[in-house]
């Protein structure tokens, strides 16, 4: 495709979109990215023609309006990209600041609400990729990328093909897991979902799996019915995943393994915890 000097707001567009594509970003990356740059361009008008200034009246009317640092920090990682690679103005990249996050430690649940929560999640689709999110530990887009022929009853184990960081590994199925996993199949097979090394949890139509925004509603519904108060989120599923390990002196290099990460200093590793803070609990058999 030939870019005009002056590109229109749709040709920049697809530029940006070839850009990222090149790289190998993420669906949702790419599309985090895009809404970013649409913010920005509706606030100044035409981004490619964007002055130093702009930035900074930018980001003073994103911090006036009440937009949150992780939602600051999306946009200056989105404008970057943008400026440094599809426009070729590094020095404009430059001027956009981060703004510096407090670190929280993430919310957990114990055992019994976990228990609570998969009882009353809504319907045994949601109950197993629930229970996937949590009894595996894997994050939300890595439950619903999952395939039927990612599931090895042999080995016991769950095979998580490009996950954060486009890598490949390979997650824990304890016994209850594949049992959960196994009443979900039979169901499934039931209702004629279950497409030949089709999705594990296919969407409205079997063809797509499930998105992360249904997945998000149902942890939600299910919070609800069972009457917990906390505001829980698929990805608490998994730094309860991650706690209960460690609660039963898991080796956190192993915890780490499991997860998927690459450093010891993320969230979803509770080792500033005092003992007082950390949920006495069990994982559900």
């Amino acid at each position: 495709m030939t870019i005009p000097s002056h590109p229109s707001g749709s040709a920049l567009r697809e530029r940006m979109i070839e850009d990222m594509n090149v790289r190998g970003f993420t669906e949702d990356t790419r599309r985090n990215y895009i809404t970013c740059v649409k913010r920005f361009a509706a606030f100044i008008g035409s981004p490619d023609a964007a002055t130093a200034e702009d930035l900074r009246r930018f980001q003073v009317h994103q911090t006036e309006s009440g937009m949150r640092p992780p939602g600051i920090n999306s946009s200056v990682s989105a404008l970057r990209f943008f400026f440094t690679v599809t426009l070729d103005r590094p020095d404009l990249s430059r001027r956009l600041a981060t703004v510096h996050q407090p670190r929280k430690l993430p919310l957990i649940l114990s055992g019994e609400d976990v228990a609570r929560l998969l009882e009353a999640a809504p319907g045994p689709k949601y109950k197993a990729a629930l229970g996937t999110a949590y009894g595996a530990g894997l994050r939300v887009s890595e439950v619903a990328a999952l395939k039927v022929t990612d599931i090895d009853s042999a080995r016991m184990l769950i095979r998580v093909e490009q996950g954060k960081g486009r890598k490949d590994r390979q997650a824990m199925l304890s016994p209850h897991l594949l049992e959960l996993l196994r009443a979900w199949w039979r169901e499934g097979k039931r209702r004629g979902v279950m497409l030949p090394r089709g999705w594990l949890f296919p969407g409205r139509n079997p063809v797509t799996p499930l998105s992360s925004r249904q997945l998000n509603r149902a942890v939600h519904a299910a919070a609800e019915a069972a009457e917990i108060r906390k505001r829980v989120t698929p990805h608490t599923l998994r730094h309860s995943f991650a706690t209960h390990l460690l609660e039963q002196d898991i080796d956190i290099r192993v915890i780490q393994v499991l997860l998927g990460h690459a450093k010891l200093d993320s969230p979803a590793y509770p080792q500033e915890q005092s003992p007082e803070t950390i949920p006495c609990a069990h994982r559900p058999d």
